[in-house]
């Protein structure tokens, strides 16, 4: 059979081996379909084989199977579904329309409606003035000018997050690239304004702080969507080219203050004690000076006592005075008057003599007060007879007071 047969082509799936009519696949095709969806087969047309066919060649009810198929998967299209910790932002013909929670969505199709998600729950990191680790330092960065006009390497890091979804999105082009610029500038404000020690030493977590803060600031001002976590200084010092020089500076200062502290330590130690020494002299001063007064008023007081007895009675007042004149001059010594009147003849004991009248011997100020003082410094030394004559005797000096005066 040559291929200018006119019933070539023609011919079914039958033993004649041709291929099988394509016409007749694909109404079976649609037969089945409709069988699926609970419709009617449609009839088989009356004036022959095929039914009528559009310009393109495809049977109606096949090409209106085509459509609608295509119309479901582009609706298909328009389901997604957020992740937790994620956000949809919808647009409309690039247009924002809303922001989505978490779970199953639908939007209307590309190109009508299109989805951003955005990832809430990350946390991002920037560094500023280094790259990876502190060691691979970046100067351009990393030198900064304190407010006492000296130089300081910092090197930190910023950890952020975000808080809208549509000003992450919409506001800025590059909003991570804002938030690093932001930081180095936040810093370097913060630090221009602070004097170097303080960077260096007691001020770090202040400096951090306020970094903070005035980044949170100026990220809000310009609408980036940004949430400022954590700033933390990873390295703070001087220079490399100076850090010699720094450090016999810093040297110095601690010497400096050792010396001050040694000092202070020193005249905590010297100026109570001699405010001590002076309230005790002070003291001491007050007391001799009372202990005068009074004596002076009590000498007065007795004094003149002893001049209104006097005047009552001259001559026993005469000798009262002179026998304690005798017994104050007497009565340190070791001497031992014997009257001869007695007897020629004494035995003495003076060394019992001597320890009695040593025994008895008190000090200036009072033998005047002391009043058994005279009986036992006169005690009289027993004779050679067993009588004693030997002593000092009151009566007789009194005797030989009278006769001196008669005379």
């Amino acid at each position: 059979m040559s291929l200018n047969d006119p019933q070539w082509g023609k011919r079914g799936g039958g033993s004649g081996g041709g291929p099988p009519d394509l016409d007749e696949i694909w109404r079976n095709v649609n037969r089945r379909l409709g069988e699926l969806f609970g419709r009617k087969p449609p009839r088989e047309p009356q004036g022959g084989d095929h039914a009528p066919r559009p310009p393109g060649g495809l049977p109606l009810s096949a090409l209106g199977w085509l459509v609608v198929l295509v119309v479901v998967v582009w609706l298909a299209s328009g389901f997604y579904i957020v992740d937790a910790g994620r956000r949809g932002v919808v647009t409309r013909f690039g247009r924002y329309i809303e922001t989505t929670q978490p779970g199953p969505r639908w939007h209307l199709p590309y190109p009508i409606e299109a989805v951003q998600l955005v990832d809430f729950s990350q946390v991002k990191t920037i560094e500023v003035g280094y790259r990876n680790t502190p060691k691979n330092k970046i100067d351009k960065e990393a030198v900064m000018l304190t407010d006492d006009e000296n130089i300081i390497d910092i090197e930190f890091a910023v950890q952020y997050n975000l808080k809208s979804a549509e000003d992450y999105v919409f506001k800025n082009r590059h909003p991570d690239r804002i938030v690093s610029y932001v930081a180095e500038s936040a810093i370097r404000e913060v630090v221009g304004n602070s004097k170097m020690d303080f960077a260096l030493y007691e001020g770090r977590e202040q400096i951090a702080k306020q970094t903070e803060q005035l980044m949170q600031q100026m990220l809000d001002r310009y609408q980036t969507g940004v949430f400022v976590q954590k700033v933390t200084l990873q390295n703070v010092q001087p220079p490399d080219k100076v850090q010699a020089a720094f450090d016999d500076a810093v040297k110095a200062g601690q010497d400096r203050e050792r010396l001050k502290n040694e000092g202070q330590a020193y005249a905590n130690d010297v100026v109570p004690r001699a405010r001590g020494a002076a309230a005790r002299l002070l003291e001491e001063a007050n007391g001799y000076s009372s202990e005068v007064v009074q004596r002076a008023q009590g000498d007065a007081e007795r004094f003149g006592k002893v001049l209104g007895e006097y005047e009552k009675a001259p001559g026993v007042t005469r000798e009262r005075l002179y026998l304690d004149m005798m017994q104050s001059v007497l009565g340190n010594t070791s001497k031992v008057l014997v009257d001869q009147k007695g007897s020629s003849l004494l035995y003495l004991p003076l060394d019992k003599l001597i320890q009695q009248s040593a025994a008895t011997v008190v000090p200036a100020p009072a033998v005047a007060t002391d009043a058994a003082s005279p009986a036992t410094a006169r005690a009289p030394a027993p004779a050679a007879d067993g009588s004693t004559s030997a002593g000092f005797d009151p009566s007789r000096s009194r005797d030989a007071l009278r006769n001196r005066e008669g005379r």
